[in-house]
């Protein structure tokens, strides 16, 4: 008798991180992520988008580049683009079948990435985390929830937790998707656009952990002043798209929980 021994395939995968003055958080939070695609993935690719960080985020990104050679790829916008800009560019630079991204702030652990991958079945398209237990400060926590409220309501938005950065998408639905968002309001298209289309969803719970570098992009002074503005444009053109889908009869999204 004949023992062969294989490795099952698995696909490839891009993992990106945005990164706005998060120079302290980089090194620890790729370092988990290396070693978690070394053990678990034969293709992957890590990006990380320094979006006009004033830290010593370029600096540290050199040094970081030098330690993980060709694996590892800087996009390097020369002024702030805000989250959406800089999620845009990690989608547009991503190569492998399936994209993951999380923020460059540490508030994740990059690991709980296989707890998403354990519900990528045939059919989905789409695995999105949601917070257990948040730990931020008690007014982002409370602004964090009415946000998320106002967001299902207004958008029809069935995932519980549209406010969780912590999400791994198949390449070929991204691919078919057109976002325009600037701001963090790029979550609220990013799901919305995804359950519109053909793909499953589903959700995993995963941890979120203090602050202990930098602040929230969303919650500056020039964020929140776009964000109603960006918000009531996304609902136009999410209402006009939802017209169109259905008129055509090819609004067939899964949704399982």
């Amino acid at each position: 008798m004949f023992w062969y021994s294989y490795k099952v395939r698995t696909p490839g995968i891009s993992v990106f991180f945005p990164a706005y003055n998060d120079a302290p958080s980089l090194p620890g939070l790729l370092e988990t992520t290396f070693r978690v695609l070394a053990a678990n993935f034969a293709d992957y690719e890590v990006i990380v988008v320094n979006d006009g960080s004033r830290d010593a985020t370029a600096q540290v990104l050199q040094r970081l580049q030098i330690q993980y050679g060709t694996r590892l790829r800087v996009v390097t916008h020369a002024a702030n683009r805000g989250y959406g800009g800089a999620l845009r560019s990690g989608f547009e630079a991503a190569t492998k079948e399936l994209v993951f991204y999380t923020d460059g702030d540490g508030q994740y652990d990059p690991a709980e990435l296989m707890e998403l991958y354990k519900q990528m079945e045939p059919g989905v398209g789409f695995v999105n985390g949601y917070k257990l237990q948040r730990n931020d400060p008690r007014h982002r926590i409370w602004i964090g929830n009415a946000y998320n409220r106002f967001a299902r309501v207004l958008f029809g938005v069935r995932i519980r937790d549209i406010d969780c950065d912590f999400r791994l998408i198949r390449g070929d639905v991204l691919k078919r998707l057109q976002l325009v968002s600037t701001s963090g309001t790029i979550c609220v298209e990013l799901v919305r656009k995804l359950e519109l289309s053909s793909c499953g969803v589903r959700e995993t719970g995963v941890h979120h952990y203090p602050r202990l570098h930098g602040r929230s992009q969303f919650f500056r002074f020039r964020s929140l002043l776009t964000t109603p503005y960006q918000l009531l444009r996304l609902r136009m053109e999410l209402f006009f798209l939802l017209a169109v889908t259905a008129s055509h009869g090819i609004l067939e999204c899964l949704y399982q929980r």
